[in-house]
């Protein structure tokens, strides 16, 4: 993918490899990119493997923002006109591999290279969109944002297979990216399981049917399961009480 403005730049050979002011680097599950609070002073490009973004509270309380996959930048706002510390930490969930580029040369990049600045600036818009709608779904629903983030997992709209082994992932994570309770995420976990939209036995395995839950704006089952709600006992008792207040009023 040759650059308009420079002929001999080519894009996916600049994320590939090494040069003047970027380097690759591997890190182990559970090494640091880098934490909270030190200098932004570099971008990461994921080229393999999991990570995720996390911040700590100054009561000490930690949370997990979002999940990070294959072709993601991390710690892109080093880029910044005033650089300033790291405002989150970058943990690797499995092994992976980066490409590490020094501020000023991502800078100098995004400046002569219109094709990477064009790259770039994807990313950042869709992560942009991916925040906003994360946003809406933790203040309306919790159970279509716990969807998104396994469909995301598993790296659906990406080529591979249609069913994905997600990293490992505890229901306490899950629940932190989601902003409920643990005992939410497992009561949501059984009903994406019951519907089978998902498998777990130790590892999870995400299945494309999942997307119902994100493009129709319904809980598992449809109309079926609402129609099974309302025809409960207790249900059909509020319903005919309602209907009284309605006709005397």
């Amino acid at each position: 993918m040759p650059d308009l403005l420079d002929p001999l730049f080519n894009l996916t050979t600049f994320l590939a490899s090494a040069g003047l002011g970027r380097h690759l680097v591997r890190l182990t599950p559970k090494q640091v990119f880098f934490a909270q609070g030190t200098e932004a002073d570099c971008v990461f490009f994921l080229q393999t493997g999991r990570a995720k973004l996390t911040v700590v509270s100054e009561r000490g309380k930690e949370a997990t923002i979002t999940m990070l996959g294959p072709g993601d930048f991390v710690g892109e706002e080093s880029v910044a006109t005033i650089p300033g510390l790291r405002l989150t930490t970058a943990t690797a969930v499995s092994v992976c591999t980066a490409l590490k580029v020094e501020r000023k040369e991502m800078i100098r990049v995004m400046h002569e290279q219109r094709g990477f600045s064009d790259f770039f600036l994807s990313f950042l818009l869709q992560r942009g969109m991916r925040t906003q709608a994360d946003l809406v779904d933790q203040l309306f629903n919790s159970e279509k944002r716990l969807a998104r983030i396994l469909l995301l997992m598993a790296e659906f709209g990406q080529p591979g297979e249609i069913e994905s082994l997600i990293p490992p992932v505890t229901q306490e994570t899950l629940a932190e990216m989601i902003g409920t309770t643990r005992s939410r995420v497992s009561f949501f976990m059984n009903r994406f399981r019951q519907h089978g939209f998902i498998e777990y036995n130790g590892r999870i395995r995400v299945h494309k049917s999942l997307l119902n839950v994100i493009l129709f704006d319904q809980p598992p089952g449809g109309r079926t399961a609402i129609a099974a709600v309302l025809e409960t006992p207790k249900e059909k008792k509020k319903l005919a009480a309602r209907r009284a207040r309605t006709v005397q009023n």
